[in-house]
């Protein structure tokens, strides 16, 4: 079962995330700032990390920073979460390392489909639900 890191403060989106991912079949882990994102990345090591970027402590911009700098979790892919819809936001989430971007509201079924692209790409089987 892949383990998915969800980094968000807002927690009717973390808990809808939570229940959609468990649903789909992973094992989910959850953050609700930058500084336990990072903290939660190095200790559980998951396979995936979705991150939000507006975060209060450490946002998604910092917190991705320090993930890619960490040896053990430089390689995980991270999904940018956010409300920031500008092509400058996007082309930010990805100098600063994240290997996809959603923007919200989130569209589950697009985001479900990005995982599983991203954990195919790593050798991992993802979830079919």
């Amino acid at each position: 079962m892949s383990k998915i890191l969800i980094v968000e403060d807002d927690e009717m989106i973390r808990d809808v995330l939570t229940r959609h991912l468990e649903i789909a079949g992973y094992q989910v882990i959850t953050a609700v700032d930058g500084i336990e994102g990072v903290h939660r990345a190095r200790v559980n090591r998951p396979d995936l990390i979705v991150m939000d970027m507006g975060l209060p402590k450490l946002n998604g911009w910092q917190a991705t920073t320090r993930i890619r700098l960490m040896p053990a979790t430089r390689t995980i892919p991270i999904i940018a979460l956010t409300a920031f819809a500008l092509k400058e936001d996007r082309i930010k989430c990805f100098e600063t390392g994240c290997d996809e971007y959603e923007t919200k509201p989130v569209d589950f079924e697009h985001l479900l489909g990005k995982i599983r692209t991203l954990l195919s790409s790593r050798g991992l089987t993802p979830c079919s639900a």
